[in-house]
């Protein structure tokens, strides 16, 4: 009997030992992005004619409309830029979200042709839509050169590893359309681009929007975008991805609208900011309002991190907000309170206004709450 007290005793000081010294070796909690945090904003005007959804802008809307920045690598600068160009522009009415794209592409292929089939295997164009920017509930949209489109609705993002991450058999009335400037699967022909147009109904994007309804004028949502281009070979007669010596595919290009510095879409806190103004496509935009706030939530994203990286080291999450590396906001203080326990946690910080709190869990779902 005292052997076994004795080993219990010493296996239970090991253990105690074993995880003071992980917990050592963390040093202090810090967090620190490959790139810089600075999400592409964009002005998002009315359409003043009717949108006919063909994969030609060729309404008035569509052409009063600059082009904003090309699609940047999703590495960011870390990362060569992309080889072909991409870029799109969006429009707005009582009815519908607008999307038109342009891809650059010598070569346009497409295989899938089964809605909700897997489409990133092809080359693509997905959109991401996040309206209330609570990093959870959000849309994702894929479509190929051949017209065939996934749309799922996202729980939360991969990185919470519970299931269902996603509903698939969930499908709404969008309308798309591709036009291809050049042909598909013909690899003796050089092409020029593919185009994609898509409406977007306010009846299901506003199910997760701020008051359940469609945007106001100066509004702010997440949104952004990806292309996936894979590495293809066509001396067969066809279009074949590349393989690697272990016979699988070479890793595609993401190129995107915003980058998140790592190659990963499902992290809505790097995606763009997309402002609804009134203004008309053909008259002058109005200048983008920055929100103060969105710093207070970055901070609080930096936070998070901090304390998952602190517990998959420990299983454990950090109970004192002094052991934290505080970000430094700048426009407003910043004064984060930590509420944690074995199974979850919470960070909270006021508005720059100080009428409402921003809090952030441990799933990273971050939302505000009226100030008591």
């Amino acid at each position: 009997m005292d052997k076994v007290v004795y080993v219990i005793f010493f296996f239970s000081l090991f253990s105690c030992l074993s995880s003071q010294t992980t917990i050592e070796k963390i040093g202090p909690l810090t967090y620190s992005s490959t790139i810089p945090w600075n999400p592409k904003t964009y002005v998002c005007q009315r359409a003043i004619d009717k949108i006919v959804i063909d994969g030609i802008d060729d309404e008035a809307s569509w052409k009063a409309l600059e082009w904003p920045d090309d699609f940047v690598d999703i590495e960011g600068r870390i990362k060569s830029g992309p080889t072909l160009q991409t870029k799109m522009k969006m429009l707005w009415d009582d009815e519908h979200f607008y999307f038109f794209a342009k891809m650059e592409e010598p070569h346009i292929w497409a295989k899938l042709t089964k809605r909700d089939a897997t489409i990133y295997q092809d080359d693509c164009f997905e959109i991401f839509i996040d309206p209330d920017g609570d990093g959870h509930h959000y849309y994702e949209f894929e479509i190929n050169a051949l017209n065939t489109i996934w749309d799922l609705f996202m729980l939360w993002p991969y990185r919470h590893k519970r299931s269902p991450n996603y509903l698939n058999n969930w499908n709404i009335d969008v309308h798309h359309a591709v036009h291809v400037q050049g042909s598909i699967n013909d690899p003796s022909d050089e092409d020029e681009y593919w185009t994609v147009e898509m409406a977007i109904p306010w009846s299901a994007l506003k199910e997760m929007a701020p008051r359940a309804k469609l945007p106001k004028d100066n509004d702010q949502w997440r949104v952004n975008f990806l292309r996936v281009d894979w590495l293809m070979d066509s001396s067969s007669g066809s279009y074949e991805k590349i393989l690697a010596e272990d016979n699988k595919p070479l890793p595609e290009n993401n190129w995107v609208w915003s980058p998140h510095g790592e190659i990963n879409m499902h992290m809505p806190e790097w995606w763009g900011y997309v402002q609804f103004s009134n203004v008309k496509a053909t008259e002058v935009p109005p200048s983008f309002k920055v929100n103060p706030d969105e710093k207070i939530k970055w901070a609080l994203w930096q936070l998070y991190f901090q304390q998952t990286i602190y517990h998959k080291a420990t299983k454990k999450f950090e109970k004192e907000i002094s052991k934290f590396s505080i970000p430094n906001v700048g426009v407003c203080d910043f004064t984060p309170v930590l509420f944690a326990g074995d199974y979850g946690f919470q960070f909270s910080a006021p508005s720059c206004n100080g009428k409402r709190v921003w809090v952030i869990n441990e799933m990273g779902k971050i939302i505000s709450i009226k100030n008591q």
